[in-house]
Order: structure tokens, then C-alpha cells, then sequence
């Protein structure tokens, strides 16, 4: 039995909604037919008869168990692994990479999720790649459709001595409660978490449905370390929207609860309608903040907090590079995956330093990269001559360092230009033109969707068709100055339909201005 059946056999609630007299949007009618966990049942059938025996209607329902049907490689799929806070290891990088090369083709992306997406697999390869996952620990339930995503933290949580406290538990909590749980398989949208003990902002809070953010609440006799509460940001669905402060403080072990009831809110009022208004930024700006709240106290079994002291620093850091862990002569080292594309033989690399230099332990960032921890001191200077730190690369240039792309029109058909690869001759340009530069984000999406979190970054590009001479043409549209941090702020479009041809030669402009700011 593989770990998502086991998980099926446990599969609690029923999520079934009453039918109402209006018209259902068919996303809403795909929940209702029938639980999308339920598709689990469907899959040995798929895997005797092939893709093409897989209804239209149907494909969707498929995300459920993180399986995704990809209109531009017809028969060849993607499948998403849910990985809390980012953790992972060298066993379940060599299955990774085992697993690609055995079913898929010859490398994975990294997420601005902190997950991992294989791609270019048969869906008769599906059970073998769930059986071997599982013996990892690993699994791909709900990482797509109306699901809770998975849940964003500090990369270095645990380790770094610039954290209020270590979150990672808190996150995992929420994860395990989830997971494999009916009750939450019929959201009206998909729902982002970010949980964080970090001070150094690695985290983009502002645009998480829900947002965990480190605080201290003082009281007369002492100074509790927890969590001051974000709600209803988002990035697509409209653009971005900054998340706003609950005024609630939540004790870390009653914090993992209290995301549950936010999501259950979201559950039974969140609007469902059209499908681009039903995020919980739509529910904030229909309630108000005050209702939400008075609805969150009605629900949670204790007494809620009003807000705590905000302990995050106006700095921020992506965790590349050499750091001292808070454990004595120990560190951890941060590595970028150029636009977050990582091939067989270097997962297979990285398991390896893993193991060799630290303790097998690794880490993915929010900025598509990893990081190796619990490298002695005596260590890092071999590790630093390893081959695979020529081109992972912990002193990259600054606009190697701040690139992030999303998956692009290749393998996802929601993407209006090809992305991961404009990236990279735009990284070459600008290191061959300018050298180094201050440190900058620039950040591509494909579509409106932001799934490469464009406005929040300092440098923010998105992909739009537009005609130029009567030839249709990729093209971006370019943001700058948003950010995710505590000074949260909406990127402002600069420019409007750049050709993607001109756009390293534009960039060298830009990056050039905003390096003199």
C-alpha cells in the first residue's frame, strides 16, 4: 500500500456542499460531483487504459493528488511534492533525481514554494513514483486545484541565530492537519500559508492568504514569543494584494489551530462565483477586517490576543552564501539554482556534498535555490572547491543571485512567453555587461498569475503577447520597487509591452539606474 493510499484510508470529513439554485461555475461543479481526493480511486483505471482514457472534465481533478495534466506536452505530466518549510534531504534528492531520469526528462524545477515539480512522466509511471516517494517521505496530495499550497517558511529555521524562534514545527503542524483531509478539499481557491520565526524577511509575508509572522507580546509579569497574524495577500487573481494585519497575537502551539479556523472562514463564506474574485483578499475586502476577526474569536476555542510587537528587521536576506549557525562551529551554505532548474546529475551532486559536508540535510528557499546546513568549520574550504559550487554557486553575481522565474510557456499553459530561458540570457548580458551590481530582485511570470511573485520584487516582469508591426510578439510589461517585507509594497509598472528581444538591453538600463539608488 503507498503512503497516499494509507492516507485515503484515513481521509477525514466530507466536504460536500449543498447544491444552491444558481449557476455553478464548473470548478465549483467538479467539487461537487464528487471529493477530489476521491480521484485516487480513479488512477489504477488511468494507468491500464492511458492519458487519452482520462475525460476532460477530469484532468483537473487530478491536482488534487498534486498530478498535473500539461496541455503543451500532450501524455506527458508534472507532479508537484509538498515539502513544509521547504525540508528535504540527500535520500529523497537521490529519489528525485532517480525518479527523472527513470520517468521523466533529465531535471526538475524548484518552486517559489519551496517545492519540487517532476516533470515528463506517463501517468502509468504515477503508483512507481508514489512508491518510491514514500519510502522518502515524500508525497504530491493537494498541490494544486483549491488547495492549501504548501506551506512556506525560513529555509534555515533552527539554524540561524537571526530568528525569534524556530517555526518550522508550527508549519509542519498545519501540514499534518491538511493533508489527506477532506475538510479542507473544498476551499473556493487555492490558499497560500507562510509561517516564520525569521527576523531577516526570506519570506514573502504580505502576499500569503494567511501570514505567520515572529512578534512579542508584553505582558504585566513577562514577554511571550509568538506570531503576529497576517491575512488575505495574494500575488494573480487581480494582481497583487498586501496582506492585512488581524490584530491577533497567537502562542506558537496554539498557532497551527488557529490557521485551521482562518481556513475554515475562508471554507464557508469565501465567495465562489466568478472564479478570478474568490480569493480571501475578495472575503477581507467584502467583511472588513473587524467582521473577520469577530468571526475568528467566535471560532477559536480561546480568548484571541490582540497584536504583539512586530520583531522583523528592515533587512532582508535570501540565505546565499557562508553563515555561522547558531550551533557552535557549524554552518550553513547557501547555494543558487540558476531560475531554479536543477538537472539529474546535480541533485545527485548536491545529495553528496550533503552528506560528505553536513548531515544529509537540505533546505529550498523561496527564491528557487538551496541551502546545504551543519557544515563544520574545517570543512568549508573543501567544500567551496567542490566542482559543483562552480556552477551552484555561493558567491554568485548579484543578478544571478536575484533572478527568479517561473515555469514558463513550455510546461505550463497558463504562461504567455517563455520565461526560464529568457532569464538566463539576461543574465549573461547583464554579468557581461555590468559586472556586479548592488543586490537586486528581478523577478519573471509568465501570466498574470505572479507565480514568479514579479510584484514584490525590485525588478518585476511580466509576460503579455502585444503586436508590433502587425507580428504578434512576446513582450513584458516591467514593475519596480515592490517588496513582501515588513514595508510592504505594490510594485509600480514602469514600462509597458518591452519586446522580450530588447529586454536585457533595457535591464542593463534599468539595473544600472536603480544600482545608483
Amino acid at each position: 500500500m503507498t503512503q497516499l493510499q494509507m492516507k485515503k484510508t484515513r481521509l477525514k470529513g466530507n466536504s460536500t456542499r449543498k447544491k444552491g439554485r444558481s449557476k455553478l461555475h464548473p470548478a465549483e461543479a467538479l467539487k461537487r460531483k464528487k471529493n477530489g481526493l476521491e480521484v485516487i480511486e480513479d488512477i489504477p483505471n488511468y494507468i491500464s487504459n492511458g492519458w487519452e482514457s482520462i475525460p476532460d472534465t477530469e484532468r483537473d481533478r487530478l491536482k488534487y493528488v498534486g498530478v498535473f495534466y500539461r496541455r503543451q506536452t500532450p501524455g506527458a505530466f508534472m507532479m508537484r511534492l509538498r515539502m513544509s518549510s521547504g525540508f528535504s534531504n540527500s535520500d529523497q534528492f537521490r529519489t528525485i533525481a532517480s525518479i527523472s531520469e527513470a520517468y521523466g526528462i533529465g531535471f526538475v524545477d524548484l518552486t517559489t514554494r519551496q517545492q519540487v515539480q517532476l516533470r515528463g512522466f506517463a501517468i502509468e509511471s504515477v503508483q512507481n513514483i508514489w512508491n518510491q516517494l514514500e519510502e522518502v517521505g515524500l508525497d504530491s496530495l493537494q498541490t494544486g486545484y483549491d488547495n492549501i499550497r504548501g506551506v512556506t517558511g525560513c529555509p534555515v529555521a533552527g539554524l540561524t541565530p537571526n530568528e525569534l524562534f524556530d517555526a518550522s514545527s508550527v508549519a509542519k503542524k498545519f501540514t499534518d492537519i491538511i493533508a489527506g483531509n477532506k475538510e479542507f478539499t473544498d476551499i473556493p481557491r487555492k490558499f497560500n500559508v507562510g509561517i516564520t520565526g525569521c527576523l531577516d524577511n526570506c519570506t514573502h509575508a504580505s502576499s500569503q492568504d494567511i501570514a505567520l509572522v515572529p512578534a512579542i507580546k508584553e505582558d504585566v509579569s513577562l514577554k511571550r514569543k509568538g506570531f503576529n497574524v497576517l491575512i488575505g495577500g495574494k500575488m494573480g487573481s487581480g494582481g497583487y494584494t498586501l496582506a492585512q494585519a488581524l490584530d491577533v497575537f497567537v502562542k506558537p502551539e496554539d498557532a497551527a489551530e488557529l490557521c485551521t479556523e482562518i481556513t475554515k472562514i475562508f471554507r464557508d463564506h469565501g465567495p465562489r462565483t466568478v472564479r478570478n474574485k474568490s480569493r480571501m483578499a475578495f472575503l477581507i475586502a467584502d467583511w472588513g477586517i473587524e467582521k473577520f476577526r469577530k468571526e475568528l474569536e467566535a471560532r477559536f476555542p480561546k480568548p484571541l490576543m490582540t497584536a504583539g510587537k512586530d520583531m522583523r528587521s528592515k533587512n532582508k536576506t535570501d540565505h546565499t552564501g557562508i553563515f555561522s549557525q547558531r550551533q557552535k562551529n557549524l554552518n550553513y551554505v547557501g547555494l543558487v539554482v540558476p531560475v531554479g532548474r536543477i538537472s539529474v546529475p546535480q541533485l545527485n551532486e548536491v545529495a553528496r556534498v550533503a552528506d560528505e559536508y553536513g548531515t544529509g540535510d537540505i533546505r529550498l528557499t523561496q527564491g528557487q535555490n538551496l541551502v546545504i546546513p551543519n557544515v563544520p568549520d574545517g570543512k568549508i574550504g573543501d567544500l567551496t572547491a567542490e566542482p559543483l559550487l562552480k556552477i551552484l554557486r555561493y558567491d554568485p553575481s548579484e543578478v544571478m543571485r536575484g533572478m527568479v522565474s517561473c515555469t514558463g510557456i513550455d510546461y505550463c499553459h497558463f504562461s504567455l512567453i517563455e520565461t526560464k530561458e529568457r532569464a538566463m540570457e539576461a543574465i549573461r548580458h547583464l554579468e557581461a555587461k555590468l559586472g556586479n551590481t548592488k543586490p537586486l530582485t528581478v523577478n519573471w511570470s509568465g501570466c498574470p498569475n505572479g507565480c514568479g511573485n514579479h510584484a514584490a520584487a525590485d525588478i518585476g516582469l511580466l509576460g503579455k503577447k502585444t503586436k508590433i508591426d502587425g507580428v504578434i510578439t512576446d513582450a513584458v510589461d516591467v514593475f519596480v520597487k515592490g517588496d513582501a517585507g515588513p514595508n510592504s509594497k505594490v510594485a509600480t509598472k514602469l514600462l509597458e509591452n518591452v519586446p522580450c528581444d530588447d529586454l536585457p538591453q533595457v535591464l542593463e538600463g534599468l539595473v544600472s539606474y536603480l544600482s545608483t539608488k
